[in-house]
C-alpha cells in the first residue's frame, strides 16, 4: 500500500505556536543534561550555580531572571556591550527541592507498537535508572488500542531489564518508573482526544512549568495528523514542546519536502528532532573523537593517504513478516540514504568550528552537497532467494506472505560514491547494505594507500592487499576499533604477518554501552541537536538518491538474485573491482 502524506490543512486558524523557557530541570545526580535558555520562567531564582551537561560533554548554559532584569553577568557586573543576557554563561541551582518548579512530560505516540515496547520505554527506564531524568517527570503512552494504565505497565514491564547494574535493587527502581507511566487511548487525527491527553498531562504537571516531548512512533502517513493535533491541543503553554520523528522521512525529494513543509506549519525547525538511531551508536559517536583528538589520524584523513572508504551494513535475517513495509521502501531508502549516508558525512566532513550542533551539521551539509550525482552504472541491486542449507529451508524474499510475488524491490544494494572537493577528490566511498547475508555487522573500513617503494613488497607476493594498512570501526556487534599493520614474525627468517592493533570495547570497558535510543532521548530532552537531522541535510541526502531511485523504478531494473545466507550478489565484487578495491569484510580475517 502506498504511503501518503496527510494534507496540511487544519481546522484551526492558528498554525504557529509560541513556546517559552528553553531550559531543562535535572537535580544534581549521576547523569545530567541542560540547554541554553532563550526565555526564562517568571520566577526569581537563587544565585547559587550548578553546572549541567548534555551527552557531548559540553556545558550548556542558562541565565537567571534576576540577571536579565538588571543586565548583570554571572559575577554581578554589567554585561559587556553587545552581549545579550541569554549568552552569558551562568547556571541555575537545581539542588533545592523548593526551587524545582518544572516538569517533563513524555508522550509516546504509538505506544502499543513494537518500537515503543522494545526500544523507547526500555531506553526511558535506563535513563531513569541512571538518574538522567528530571525529578518531576511522567510518561504517557498514546495509541488507538484500548488499554488502562495498569495494562500499559504490564505490557512494557516485560521489556524493561536490569542490565545496567543488578546490585542496586533494580526491581524497586522499575516499580518506581512504572508508577510514572500512564496511558490515554485516542485517534491520531482527533484534536478532541489530544485535548483530553492535554488535560491529563496538566493534572500530573500540577501547575508547574511544563516541558513536553512527543515521540512519534507511528507510520509516516500519520505524522502530520499527530503533529497538528498535538501542537494545537496538547502543547505546553509555558515551557518547551519538542517532537521526535522517526524515519522514513518521505520516499524521495518531493515527498520529503512536502512532509517538512507540513510539519513546519505547526512546528519550528528547532522543535523537530528527526531521529536516526545509528547516529547515537557509540562507535559513530567515537568517529569524530578518533579523528579530531588524535594527531596520528587527522593528517592522514584525505585523498593523499586514503585509497578507499567502505561503509558496510549486513543483516543475517530477512524481512520476517515486515515485508509489507519494506517492499514500499527497499534497502536503499531503508539503510543507505539515511544510516550509511549520515555516517559518510560525519566521516568526510571538514573540522567544524566547534562541537555546537549547528557547526557540525553545517559541515555535514557541505559534504552532502559536494557529492557527485549517483550513476546507475555505479550501483548494484540484489534480492535474496530461497536456499537450503544444513537440512533447513530458508525462504526467499517473495516467499514472505506480505510481499507481492512479482516484487523487484532490492534487499541488497552496493554503490560507489564520490565527493567533489579538494580533500576527497577521486577517493571511492563504497556502500554496501543487505538482508539475509552470511553475517550481521555494521562497520566503517578505511583502506590506506600502498607504501611507495615498499622495501618488503617481495614478501607479499602478488597479494598487494596484504601491504595495505586498514582502520576498521566496528559499529556492531562487539564494538571495536582496530588497525591492521604489517610486522615481522619472530624467528631467524624474514616473514611478515598482518596483525591487528585492537581496541575491543568489551575487553577495555567494563560498563555496558548504552543503547543508541538512550543517548538520543537524553539529547532531545536537553535540546542538544547535533545527532539529529536538519531539514537541509535531509534535502541534500534525498537530492543524491532520488534520481537513481526514479531511474530504477522507471526502467524496472531487476535485482540480481543471491541465496539466503550468502555474501550477496556477484555484481558487488565487480563494482568494487572496477575501482581496484576488494571488499574488506570478505577477506575471511574478520568473519
Amino acid at each position: 500500500m502506498a504511503t501518503h502524506i496527510t494534507p496540511c490543512s487544519s481546522s484551526s486558524s492558528s498554525s504557529s505556536l509560541t513556546f517559552s523557557s528553553e531550559f531543562n530541570v535535572c537535580k544534581p545526580r549521576k547523569c545530567c543534561f541542560s540547554k541554553r535558555v532563550s526565555q526564562v520562567r517568571p520566577r526569581i531564582l537563587s544565585r547559587n550555580h550548578f553546572q549541567i551537561k548534555s551527552s557531548n560533554g559540553q556545558p550548556l548554559n542558562a541565565v537567571s531572571m534576576q540577571d536579565v532584569l538588571f543586565g548583570l553577568g554571572m559575577d554581578g557586573r554589567p554585561l559587556a556591550k553587545g552581549i545579550k543576557p541569554e549568552e552569558e554563561e551562568v547556571f541555575f541551582d537545581f539542588s533545592d527541592p523548593e526551587e524545582v518548579q518544572s516538569t517533563l512530560s513524555i508522550a509516546v505516540v504509538g505506544a502499543s507498537g513494537d518500537l515503543a515496547k522494545k526500544k523507547i520505554f526500555p531506553a526511558l527506564f535506563a535513563l531513569y535508572y541512571e538518574d538522567c531524568l528530571p525529578e518531576n517527570f511522567v510518561v504517557f503512552g498514546y495509541a488507538r488500542t484500548k488499554l488502562t494504565d495498569e495494562e500499559l505497565r504490564n505490557m512494557i514491564s516485560g521489556t524493561l531489564t536490569c542490565r545496567i547494574d543488578t546490585n542496586e535493587n533494580c526491581e524497586a527502581k522499575m516499580e518506581q518508573f512504572l508508577k510514572r507511566c500512564f496511558y490515554h487511548s485516542g485517534q491520531y487525527n482527533s484534536e478532541e482526544h489530544f485535548a483530553e491527553l492535554d488535560s491529563k498531562l496538566k493534572e500530573k504537571e500540577a501547575g508547574k512549568l511544563s516541558n513536553r516531548l512527543f515521540y512519534l512512533s507511528v507510520p509516516p502517513n500519520i505524522f502530520v495528523d499527530v503533529v497538528r493535533c498535538a501542537s494545537l491541543k496538547a502543547s505546553s503553554a509555558n515551557g518547551w514542546t519538542r517532537v521526535i520523528v522517526e524515519k522514513p522521512f518521505g520516499r524521495d525529494s518531493e515527498s520529503s519536502a512536502e512532509l517538512t513543509r507540513c510539519l513546519k506549519r505547526y512546528l519550528t525547525e528547532d522543535q523537530i528532532f528527526r531521529i536516526d538511531h545509528y547516529l547515537g551508536k557509540e562507535l559513530v559517536e567515537n568517529l569524530s573523537v578518533l579523528r579530531f583528538s588524535n594527531l596520528v589520524f587527522e593528517p592522514l584523513w584525505s585523498r593523499n593517504y586514503i585509497r578507499n572508504v567502505q561503509l558496510i551494513f549486513s543483516e543475517d535475517f530477512g524481512t520476517e513478516g515486515r515485508g509489507g513495509y519494506f517492499d514500499h521502501y527497499g534497502i536503499i531508502r531503508d539503510i543507505m540514504q539515511n544510516h550509511l549516508l549520515q555516517i559518510l558525512a560525519l566521516f568526510a566532513m571538514e573540522t567544524p568550528v566547534s562541537l555546537d550542533a549547528e557547526d557540525i551539521r553545517n559541515e555535514k551539509v557541505k559534504v552532502l552537497r559536494s557529492m557527485k550525482q549517483l550513476q546507475l552504472e555505479d550501483v548494484i541491486i540484489g534480492q535474496y532467494k530461497g536456499h537450503n542449507k544444513g537440512g533447513r529451508r530458508y525462504p526467499g524474499y517473495t516467499d514472505d506472505s506480505t510481499v507481492p510475488n512479482n516484487s523487484i524491490t532490492p534487499t541488497f544494494a552496493a554503490a560507489a560514491l564520490f565527493i567533489n572537493n579538494a580533500r576527497w577528490d577521486g577517493v571511492p566511498f563504497l556502500m554496501k547494505a543487505g538482508k539475509a547475508l552470511h553475517t550481521r555487522r555494521a562497520e566503517i573500513r578505511v583502506q590506506f594507500r600502498h607504501v611507495p617503494g615498499n622495501l618488503y613488497k617481495q614478501n607479499f607476493g602478488t597479494d598487494l592487499d596484504k601491504a595495505t594498512n586498514e582502520l576498521v570501526l566496528r559499529v556492531q556487534p562487539d564494538e571495536a576499533i582496530y588497525l591492521k599493520i604489517n610486522n615481522k614474525v619472530p624467528g631467524l627468517g624474514m616473514r611478515l604477518d598482518r596483525s591487528d592493533l585492537n581496541l575491543l570495547y568489551r575487553a577495555r570497558y567494563s560498563k555496558e554501552i548504552p543503547d543508541a535510543y538512550e543517548r538520543l532521548l537524553l539529547d532531545a530532552i536537553a535540546g542538544e541537536r547535533r545527532l539529529f537531522i536538519r531539514s537541509d541535510e535531509l534535502d541534500a541526502a534525498w537530492s543524491l538518491f532520488t534520481p537513481l531511485l526514479k531511474e530504477l523504478e522507471v526502467k524496472k531494473i531487476a535485482p540480481e538474485l543471491y541465496p539466503y545466507g550468502s555474501r550477496g550478489p556477484v555484481g558487488a565484487h565487480y563494482l568494487a573491482a572496477k575501482y581496484n578495491v576488494r571488499w574488506g569484510d570478505l577477506s575471511g580475517e574478520d568473519s
